[in-house]
């Protein structure tokens, strides 16, 4: 009989614990937590480079947005909205910011190849090749990245029916100890 009691006992203080809001902080909350009045922001430009980063580049167009009421329309600012857009597919919208930003003296190589990279989608090609060169040697062909862009655009450029697309399609395989052959990927 004592061994019951002690079992009840036990059951009802877990039912009982079962019902409490808990401790340590816990809450009945299921939203986020609201904004701390005397928390700190971070920099909408260091949010934006993290979401393009992520791949999230509407959300990193809210962030340069942001970004810009702070600092202004200064070229990191300008550089962001056009590269967001860029990875958005609005070719229009990410020229003319491009362009905005590499008209100013701050411009880094970077900005300067997503212009290159923007005009190149676009089919100019005359000027995607001179954009190119300039981030190239702005960059003191230091960037893997800008000098294969630049390839790319000289390429294109000296024949118009070059295709990226259509060159990786073979692999150079080996035959025997030193011989080697060109083969289509399957």
């Amino acid at each position: 009989m004592k061994r019951i009691r002690t079992g009840l006992g036990l059951v009802a203080l877990i039912a009982l614990a079962a019902c409490s809001t808990g401790g340590l902080g816990a809450s009945d909350e299921v939203y986020a937590p609201g904004i701390a009045p005397r928390g700190q922001a971070i920099d909408g430009l260091v949010v934006g480079q993290r979401l393009m980063q992520a791949g999230e580049y509407e959300l990193a167009l809210d962030a340069y947005s942001r970004a810009a009421l702070d600092h202004g329309m200064t070229v990191d600012v300008l550089s962001g909205i056009g590269t967001a857009n860029l990875g958005l597919g609005r070719l229009g919208q990410s020229e003319r910011q491009l362009r905005q930003a590499v008209a100013t003296d701050q411009a880094i190589p970077e900005v300067w190849n997503n212009l290159g990279v923007v005009l190149m989608e676009r089919g100019k090609l005359a000027e995607a090749t001179q954009v190119f060169k300039k981030a190239y040697a702005l960059d003191n062909g230091e960037s893997d990245s800008i000098r294969d862009n630049l390839r790319l655009a000289l390429a294109k450029f000296e024949n118009p029916d070059y295709d990226d697309v259509l060159e990786q399609e073979y692999k150079l395989v080996q035959r025997g100890s030193g011989s080697y052959v060109l083969r289509r990927i399957p």
